[in-house]
């Protein structure tokens, strides 16, 4: 039973963690794992969790390097980190803008 209650426990980290109440998807894991007859977990589970974990990993290196990409940036934001991607370096346009005004 320790190598599905492990399983059990790093499917656990892998899921967002637990607010007040469990949610639908918390019910069904515990609900899977505790039904389990067997002493070693199956090979779909543990392809499972590979799975989530790549996608947490995935996640993470994408807001890494694309931070732009979450929409949470404007527009001027998300043109200069676009220049520097591409080695490009924007000009400063505050000084231009006041003396227009």
């Amino acid at each position: 039973m320790s190598a599905t209650r492990q399983l059990y426990r790093q499917f656990l980290r892998e899921l967002p963690p637990l607010t007040t109440k469990r949610t639908k998807l918390h019910n069904r894991l515990r609900e899977t794992f505790s039904t389990a007859v067997a002493e070693t977990p199956s090979n779909h589970a543990k392809q499972f969790l590979t799975y989530l974990q790549s996608q947490r990993a995935y996640v993470m290196l994408l807001e890494r390097y694309n931070p732009g990409l979450a929409g949470e940036l404007d527009v001027a934001e998300h043109t200069r980190l676009t220049a520097r991607r591409v080695g490009l370096n924007m000009p400063n346009m505050e000084g231009i803008k006041s003396k227009e005004e």
